[in-house]
């Protein structure tokens, strides 16, 4: 995603009283909010969960070119194994939960030594928070773009993910032509799977509610939007300001 793109998501995020710092190896871009600077323990969780997939990745290659669901053995890495569970319950590739999962299990490996915690990985967000937090939308072109607001509640002991797909911005892989395509799920993992169908299902204005509908039939699917141009559809728990 252009770095202008992760401007935006960062300065439209409210975090207050937490201190926000990078973490970048390979494609992964994280930005993170904690109580103290955890730098140094979150770049050895990125750094392990990375390896972790790549290695995966190097034995079982279609893991990550296949955009079928792909079955993994009980063996498989924390990270390919929810990655692999999210897909099938979408019915979408793998690798369309890869940024919600790293953040997800990076944020999860910050919990012991932090109480609040928001990881961003390009628009895609674990929040483990016990106070109401700000997500800024952005919908590339849409005139609706960086004037809704998403607010989110105070999230349960295990955190909760806020995911995007766009076929129009960013590295997003989609058929539809979803300017945004935001999915919440009780994990990041399941909000960035869903995002991705949400997204190849918003195939024009006149797809988006029955693209709702599918998407709010899957299991842990909190809430979900979508933006095409002017036309904006919203279903289940979104609280918009």
């Amino acid at each position: 995603m252009p770095e202008y793109l992760h401007r935006f998501y960062r300065e439209h995020m409210r975090a207050e009283g937490l201190t926000p710092f990078e973490i970048t190896l390979g494609e992964s871009d994280l930005f993170i909010w904690v109580e103290s600077d955890l730098r140094q323990l979150a770049g050895s969780s990125l750094a392990r969960h990375r390896r972790e997939l790549e290695d995966f990745i190097r034995r079982n290659p279609i893991f990550e070119t296949t955009y079928a669901p792909y079955q993994v053995g009980e063996d498989a890495p924390e990270l390919v194994a929810m990655m692999a569970s999210a897909a099938e319950r979408v019915g979408v590739g793998p690798m369309a939960a890869v940024a919600g999962t790293i953040a997800q299990l990076v944020g999860l490996d910050l919990v012991p030594a932090s109480r609040e915690i928001i990881v961003e990985n390009g628009g895609d967000i674990f929040i483990h928070s016990a106070h109401e937090r700000t997500v800024g939308i952005f919908a590339g072109e849409s005139p609706l773009s960086g004037k809704l607001r998403l607010r989110i509640p105070p999230t349960p002991a295990e955190g909760l993910g806020v995911c995007t797909s766009s076929a129009t911005i960013g590295p997003s892989d989609s058929v539809g032509v979803a300017d945004c395509a935001l999915v919440m799920a009780t994990t990041a993992s399941l909000a960035d799977a869903a995002a991705t169908g949400l997204g190849n299902r918003a195939k024009s204005a006149a797809h988006i509610e029955e693209a709702l509908a599918w998407t709010m039939h899957i299991e842990g699917v909190l809430g979900c939007l979508v933006i095409i141009g002017e036309h904006l559809g919203v279903r289940g728990s979104l609280h918009l300001a």
